[in-house]
């Protein structure tokens, strides 16, 4: 075997080895989200606000994959709880009345649009319905 022969089949080794890898390192790039879960769907159950972080303006709970957030002048917000970027539960922040994200600081405005990235999806929003303590969240 002389050289060139050598490097030849050396060279089909090696690409027929590292193939797989490659392949499926560019079938992973094509993917976008991943790991970002879906916001919940058919969504309908019940919060007590008596007590709780709900009880009082600016406070904030996540149930169910969904953040539920008492404003400053108490009214409620829901929104899907998993940052559109890369899954982290969002926070609410009532004093800018928004919900940020604290892995990458993407925020959202209180209808859950996108306001500043990297998130580039809004958040999926739930309707709310208050009767005496108890708050519905639903679809």
């Amino acid at each position: 075997m002389d050289r060139k022969e050598f490097l030849n089949q050396v060279g089909i080794g090696a690409a027929a080895l590292l193939a797989p890898v490659c392949l499926g390192g560019l079938a992973a790039c094509g993917k976008s989200n991943t790991g970002v879960p879906e916001a919940p769907k058919n969504v309908d159950f019940t919060v007590d606000v008596s007590t709780g972080a709900l009880a009082s303006n600016g406070g904030f709970l996540v149930k169910n994959g969904v953040i539920i957030a008492r404003t400053n002048s108490g009214t409620f917000l829901a929104v899907s709880a998993a940052c559109t970027h890369e899954g982290t539960t969002i926070n609410f922040v009532a004093s800018s009345n928004k919900f940020v994200c604290p892995n990458h600081n993407a925020q959202f405005s209180s209808t859950g649009v996108v306001t500043q990235g990297p998130a580039n999806k809004n958040l999926t929003v739930y309707n709310t319905s208050l009767n005496g303590n108890s708050l519905r969240v639903y679809s």
